[in-house]
């Protein structure tokens, strides 16, 4: 059983494709904040803001995926970045 089998019947439900908002709290170094960015093709709607006492780094991307497998990848690669949390 993983972690993501409860998404990914949520995920199901959706017509695909489909755009899809992600959301990461991660490190506020730039190497992990790459990491992160570099999981998507291009993400052109890419807003990233820090936290008011700049301990994390929130990063919001909005793309568009082909399947709720797509969309469990995705997640599932941040999930191997160290210090990044999926919201």
């Amino acid at each position: 059983m993983s972690a993501f089998d409860g998404l990914r019947v949520e995920l199901e439900k959706l017509d695909w494709p489909s755009l899809y908002f992600f959301k990461f709290i991660c490190p506020p170094d730039s190497e992990t904040i790459a990491k992160v960015v570099n999981l998507f093709n291009e993400p052109g709607d890419l807003k990233m803001q820090p936290s008011k006492t700049g301990k994390y780094t929130s990063i919001s991307i909005k793309e568009v995926m082909m399947s709720a497998e797509d969309v469990i990848k995705k997640y599932e690669q941040a999930a191997q970045i160290k210090g990044v949390m999926a919201l």
